[in-house]
């Protein structure tokens, strides 16, 4: 199963929305076939991993390890729990349930009543872990929430004037960028938008670009930014239109409970996971609220003595790690 994950892994960034599955075959206590979800609308995991296996044959004696329960619907691909049965599977091994209610127990069951043996539960929390962006789009309705920023050695973001460029080193800021890879949209506030002007993209990781959120209640941004320039899909979010050009879309939302009916219809648009890099006003919000997943934090060794205060965490750091002259600090909330 730890290879099962492993394999899952290497679906990070191109298999959303869907979940990250690895799939290791095993005869006679030899691994016969492996395989992983590559892509999405790309076959499964388990397609893969039988389609590796060199002697077919040794399939109606093989236990098959899966990091999600087998699907048992017809989606982009047909169920693997089904191909499952049908190749002669004797016993399946899953790490964990598939939350989605068009499986939720259902692919196991299908399994269970063809005659295989299943057990589920092995590397459990390991699994959830993995696709945590997963279970919290199915389970709480909203995108998984990573707050993101950098602090100066006495606690500031940016100076008076904004000015934030650049208080992490090099390192730190590669790094951000495979996170943007590594997510499906990334969010900023309106005066980060104006200040820095980003075009949060991915420049120093190979990857796709997130799809970019911004925040302008009163639509006070210039035209100009870079954030709407059109090369990649971009939402803006607001309280008086709703507006849509091709690759750049402004929704209207109440002022009661914004961030709620933001992250409402991110959900809606099926995007399971949000960077927010900021800025401080934006970062409050979310951990005023509570909405916040994780967050991760970048400590420079410089100092600014005054400017625009960082947020502060009550809690200790869950994870430290040193990022070139930096410090990275994880916070997991809940």
């Amino acid at each position: 199963m730890l290879r099962a994950l492993e394999l899952a892994e290497r679906g990070k960034g191109t298999v959303r929305p869907n979940p990250l599955v690895g799939c290791v075959l095993v005869h006679d206590g030899k691994i016969i076939g492996e395989g992983y979800h590559q892509q999405y609308g790309g076959p499964h995991a388990e397609v893969n991993a039988i389609a590796s296996v060199t002697d077919p044959k040794l399939l109606a004696d093989a236990t098959a390890y899966v990091s999600l329960e087998p699907c048992s619907h017809w989606g982009k691909t047909p169920p693997c729990a089904n191909l499952l049965i049908e190749k002669g599977i004797k016993a399946v091994q899953v790490a964990t349930l598939d939350p989605n209610p068009l499986v939720a127990g259902k692919g196991v069951q299908l399994l269970k009543d063809a005659g295989v043996e299943v057990t589920v539960g092995l590397l459990e929390q390991e699994a959830r872990w993995q696709n945590r962006r997963f279970f919290c789009q199915q389970e709480k309705h909203r995108p998984y929430l990573i707050l993101k920023w950098a602090q100066t050695l006495d606690g500031f973001l940016a100076r008076e004037n904004f000015d934030s460029k650049w208080i992490s080193g090099t390192q730190s800021r590669q790094l951000v960028h495979q996170w943007r890879a590594e997510e499906q949209a990334i969010l900023v506030g309106k005066n980060t938008a104006l200040h820095d002007n980003p075009r949060l993209n991915v420049r120093d990781w190979s990857g796709s670009d997130p799809i970019r959120v911004v925040l302008d209640s009163r639509l006070e941004l210039p035209a100009d930014l870079q954030l709407f320039d059109q090369q990649i899909p971009t939402l803006c979010y607001n309280t008086l239109k709703n507006e849509t050009l091709p690759n750049l879309e402004w929704i209207k939302l109440r002022k009661e409970n914004f961030l709620e009916a933001l992250l409402a219809d991110l959900h809606a648009r099926n995007i399971q996971s949000l960077l927010i890099e900021g800025g401080s006003q934006v970062l409050q919000q979310f951990l005023a609220a509570g909405l916040w997943d994780e967050a991760r934090v970048f400590t420079a060794p410089i100092q600014f003595e005054s400017g625009i205060a960082a947020p502060k965490l009550s809690q200790t750091p869950a994870e430290s790690f040193a990022v070139g002259e930096d410090q990275l600090d994880l916070y997991y909330h809940g």
